[in-house]
């Protein structure tokens, strides 16, 4: 499908981590990034400080900037005090592996205790599971379809999501960045 809209070249590949007044991500996974023209614009209006920089710069009828690629917000945001009940937390929280198998294909949800026998759709009672799993359990109970659970599932709360997305890094991480993003990454001797 052809694309009306013009990219000027480039540009739109130039993503800026976004840190806490702390010097922490707002989030790692998704790893908080605004597009360059929210952190321009931010940076202009005083709301970041830019603590670091592309080489590539972009102009206005009157000014330069180089693009920020780590910007640092003013004010700081308090993080959330409980984790939204979402498939993809779900998913982050049992680490995006079946919580009856190891397999990491084909995820969908599983209620523990079926609806059907009173389950309820909570953190507790619903679990990350693949599709042949979610099939051979059907509506029955652990017991009866003969299954045992990886890991009881539990409500995490939003700072055990974040040390978890930890696990998970972007395929792109721009060497600015690594000073401020502290992945699961065996330290260099």
């Amino acid at each position: 499908m052809p694309s009306f809209v013009r990219h000027p070249g480039g540009l739109r590949d130039h993503p800026a981590l976004v840190l806490n007044a702390d010097f922490r991500p707002l989030s790692y996974l998704p790893l908080s990034l605004w597009p360059w023209q929210e952190a321009v614009k931010a940076a202009v209006l005083d709301r970041v400080s830019v603590v670091a920089e592309y080489d590539t710069l972009v102009h206005s009828p009157s000014i330069a900037f180089r693009i920020p690629s780590v910007v640092v917000l003013k004010e700081y945001v308090k993080p959330a005090r409980s984790s939204a009940f979402t498939r993809f937390n779900l998913f982050l929280r049992d680490e995006f592996t079946c919580q009856y198998c190891p397999s990491r294909e084909h995820l969908t949800f599983d209620h523990v205790v079926p609806r059907s026998k009173g389950g309820r759709t909570t953190w507790e009672n619903v679990v990350a599971s693949c599709g042949p799993c979610n099939l051979h359990k059907g509506s029955k109970t652990l017991k009866q379809a003969g299954m045992n659970l990886r890991r009881k599932p539990v409500r995490p709360t939003p700072e055990q999501l974040q040390n978890i997305g930890r696990k998970f890094p972007p395929n792109h991480l721009h060497e600015s960045w690594m000073d401020y993003l502290y992945w699961d990454a065996e330290l260099e001797a």
